[in-house]
């Protein structure tokens, strides 16, 4: 058997190939940034095509680097971001993709609030209905375009999408498909009685078989490898859900054991042994048949300074640093005080509320730009704070965590999520954790590793430590508390602003 694994990683913005040796060591890396479309406010969408060709371009260019036989991958896993919304017409050409940055279902999930939906979905998916949701866009696209509604022949995932590309074969696997509730997560199998809920008990036929994150859910086909340079017949995993596969790669794999992941989302999860806690968290997603992922997510993560550096501060660094590490330099000149700016990271929405939007408060003259700067990065770092508390209340117990994503690459940034959370934060070695917990689970799969947690102690490694500076943990506490107050209290006025004036409705 081969002694490499191929992990990709297909996110919102990026997708990425890594080759991994047993041990974990990144033999070569290619990625290659994608384009969203926004048709409408509020729609964030991809072309399957260009992702397809961006798959074929970050494989070859991998493989390329790496200098290998491409005989000698093993197998190879894909992750891919949770929720959106992938389609394939009936004869199994890409129809849409819709990213889970997408806030167009907002209306829907008001109405579905209103008519207790959630109450009836809960139970069975341990989920609530949200704008990003799979389910919640398919019952939106079946109201508003029943024309392409009614073209649907799949409904997946991002990695599926790719999974399909290289093996020709429609599946989707449990950890993808319980985080977009859509499956009785204690049965871990799709529910007739669920999709009812949603408004979508005729869709059943529109999802593919559903396979485990380990199992093998085909090969390479002879036309992909002509495409890539991989060897045909190679097999090829089911995947996971990035978040998840963050996680492993990261080395959360035991139960209590907690993951943070700081990049286009804020993901915030703990490994608990059964799908229930005593109190509701946002979504849980199972990742192997024993063990759960009880998690607390929005999109309000290091996208946040993703947006700030292309719009403000592009160009303005020193030739060879990182516009992002400029930023974050800036923020750690600034020594924290009471009258600080806050910022609230819902440039995409808050978890439960579609008409969120960013903004920073309690500016003054004498603030600069490493303060706007510090603002954000601590923003973003109270929204973990937030789910974190969710994820506690209802049960789930741990004492530290381990931090991944963009925002973990800082060196600042990670300091000012333990400060902020009060627990010890740690930073795994991998910066594409996601590329190899995918890579675990192709691991696992064709038996080089008896499970996950067998594969993330052969592969993973951690970096850096990070212990709360005891001295700040009052200033947070209410720094922490003017946030939440302010985010209360704009909650009336961003529906306001979002609200579509009659004039303006009546002439779409």
């Amino acid at each position: 058997m081969g002694e490499y694994l191929l992990g990709l990683d297909a996110g919102n913005t990026v997708l990425k190939a890594v080759i991994f040796d047993r041990a974990g060591n990144e033999i070569a890396a290619a990625s290659e940034e994608g384009h969203s479309r926004m048709p409408s406010p509020g729609h964030v969408e991809r072309g399957l095509d260009e992702l397809w060709a961006n798959a074929r371009q970050v494989i070859r260019a991998c493989i390329e680097k790496a200098g290998i036989p491409p005989e000698e991958i093993a197998a190879i896993g894909c992750a891919g971001h949770g929720n959106g919304l992938y389609a394939l017409d009936r004869d199994g050409a890409p129809l849409i993709g819709i990213q889970s940055l997408d806030t167009r279902a907002a209306g829907l999930v008001d109405e579905w609030r209103e008519a207790g939906v959630g109450d009836r979905t809960y139970p069975i998916a341990r989920q609530r209905p949200w704008p990003s949701q799979t389910p919640t866009l398919l019952a939106w696209l079946k109201r508003h375009r029943p024309e392409l509604f009614n073209r649907i022949g799949t409904v997946f995932f991002s990695k599926d999408f790719v999974v399909n590309r290289l093996t020709g074969r429609r599946v989707s696997e449990v950890s993808d498909m319980s985080g977009a509730g859509l499956l009785d997560l204690a049965a871990r199998r799709y529910d007739k009685a669920l999709l009812e809920a949603y408004g979508l008990g005729d869709c059943m036929d529109l999802l593919p078989p559903l396979i485990e994150s380990a199992d093998i859910a085909g090969t390479i086909t002879e036309e992909v490898a002509r495409q890539t340079g991989l060897a045909a017949g190679t097999p090829v995993v089911g995947g996971l859900f990035d978040v998840v596969a963050s996680a492993l790669g990261s080395g959360v794999s035991r139960t209590g054991s907690a993951s943070i992941i700081a990049g286009t989302w804020s993901i915030n999860q703990v490994v608990i042994d059964g799908p229930d806690l005593d109190g509701p968290v946002f979504m849980s997603s199972t990742f192997d048949r024993t063990r759960y992922m009880a998690m607390e997510n929005s999109a309000t993560s290091a996208a946040n300074l993703e947006w700030l550096v292309r719009e403000f501060f592009e160009g303005e660094h020193a030739e060879g640093v990182s516009p992002f590490d400029a930023c974050c330099a800036l923020a750690g000149a600034i020594e924290p005080a009471a009258d600080d700016p806050l910022y609230h990271p819902y440039l995409y929405g808050a978890q439960q509320d579609g008409h969120a939007r960013a903004g920073f408060y309690g500016i003054a003259g004498w603030h600069t730009k490493g303060h706007l700067v510090r603002a954000l990065l601590e923003g973003v770092a109270f929204g973990h704070r937030q789910h974190i508390e969710t994820i506690r209340k209802a049960g789930a117990v741990f004492n530290e965590a381990v931090l991944s994503g963009g925002g973990s690459r800082s060196l600042i940034w990670p300091q000012i999520f333990a400060d902020v959370l009060g627990v010890p934060v740690t930073v795994a070695r991998s910066r594409e954790t996601g590329a190899l917990g995918a890579a675990i689970a192709a691991g696992t799969g064709v038996g080089l590793f008896t499970d996950f947690g067998a594969g993330a102690a052969a592969m993973v490694r951690t970096e850096r430590h990070y212990r709360p500076d005891v001295s700040l943990e009052a200033h947070y506490t209410r720094r922490y508390a003017l946030h939440q107050d302010i985010a209360e209290a704009m909650a009336p006025l961003w529906r306001r602003l979002t609200a579509v004036p009659p004039a303006a409705a009546g002439a779409a």
